[in-house]
Formats: C-alpha cells, structure tokens, sequence
C-alpha cells in the first residue's frame, strides 16, 4: 500500500492548501481533536491565521477491540454521548456498558483539560467559522460526537477536514456539517495509520508545545484571523 502521507505535520500542510482556495468567512477558529488531531489543527490554524483550540472528545470501544467504536463522549454541561447502535448491536454491547466506560472516559476528559487548557475557557465559536480537524477518520463515531456537541455552541458555518477517511463515513458526517474537506479516500479501507509512514502517539507534552506556537506568540494574528 502506498502511503499518502510522510506525517501529520505534511498532512496538514496539505490540508491547510486546501481549506485556504475556500475562502472561508472570518472569524475562523480551527479545533482538534486530541491528541492526533492537534499536529494538523497546527498547521491549519497557522495557515489561516487562525486561534487553536481542542474539543475534547473520547471513544468507547468495544471490550476486546478498544479502537472500534461503539459510542463517545464529548466534554459539556451536561456531556454529550453518541452512540453507535449498529456497531453495538453487532458486539453484542448494552446501554450499561456504554454508561460504565462513559464515567472513566469523562474522567480522562477532565484530565486532559486541566493539562492542555489549564484553566482557559473555551475560545468562543459562534457565529464564527469552526473547523473541525483530526488525523483521520475510520467509523466516524468520535467525530460525529464532536460535530454535535460543536453545533450547540452555534458557530456560523461548520467545516470538517481530514486527511484521510472511508467515503462511506464522509457521506454519513455530511448532514453534520456545511462543508467536508478530505485529502484522500481509499478504497478499501483499513486503518489510519496505514496512510501515514510515521504515525506515533501524540504526547501530552507536543499537545501543549503545539497549543503555545500557535496561540502565544502568534496571538495578535490568531486574533486578526477571528475578524
């Protein structure tokens, strides 16, 4: 298999090509995923001029294959879940499964914001342009969390953009958003990390040294970026 991408860092490079031809309307603000998501929210976010900040969501896997969703929880007052009824069904998964790991996902998600936000309030989304960016997407559970959850902040115009998904899981994050942006869609698909020569896991540390380069010392930019 031929890989489409070196890493993360020229994938979003090539990612912030694309969204710059679009033209989008200020104020832009780009949010990651974490932690994959955070090297292409970078590049993206530079390019645009544009403020960075995270949406904290988590998966829940299935029992004995942790990457496959089944639901996710997303940050909020109260938190959102999505759930994933056909995958569910078809790992035998219940309601109190899904309740149980949502308690240790929202502690996870509780950590992740005292580390990488540090006591920062969100960076206001609406009646903005909010670009939603990961590294990729497979099932599409995590992101479809996310859009939800992103939709009651009420931003203006809501985009996702990846590098690399399944088109079958495009089509269904469709009514989701306003525009979709993807690099590639191979056929068939695998894993997203099939697509990326290096794939490593994001640290907690390249998180927030992404988060300064681009929120601290290019902060006057970030804000001519928001309009």
């Amino acid at each position: 298999m031929n890989k489409s991408f070196t890493n993360r860092t020229e994938a979003g490079r090539a990612l912030a090509q694309r969204l710059s031809r679009m033209a989008l309307p200020a104020p832009i603000v780009v949010l990651a995923l974490p932690r994959g998501g955070v090297p292409i929210g970078v590049e993206v976010a530079r390019a645009l001029k544009a403020p960075l900040d995270l949406l904290l969501v988590r998966k829940i896997g299935a029992p004995w294959q942790r990457e496959l969703a089944v639901a996710a929880v997303v940050d909020g007052q109260p938190p959102d879940i999505v759930l994933d009824r056909e995958t569910m069904a078809m790992t035998g998964v219940n309601q109190a499964y899904v309740d149980a790991e949502a308690k240790s996902e929202l502690a996870e998600i509780e950590r992740r914001r005292g580390v990488y936000l540090r006591g920062r309030a969100p960076i206001g989304v609406e009646g903005a342009t909010a670009i939603v960016v990961d590294d990729g997407i497979a099932t599409g559970t995590t992101v479809r969390a996310a859009l939800k959850a992103l939709r009651r902040r009420h931003p203006a115009r809501l985009v996702l953009a990846v590098p690399v998904a399944p088109s079958d899981t495009l089509a269904e994050l469709r009514s989701e958003v306003d525009d979709v942006v993807c690099l590639a869609e191979p056929f068939p698909f695998h894993a997203i990390g099939l697509h990326y020569v290096d794939f490593h896991q994001v640290s907690d540390d390249e998180v927030l040294a992404a988060l300064d380069a681009v929120n601290a010392p290019a902060g006057d930019s970030g804000k001519s970026g928001a309009g």
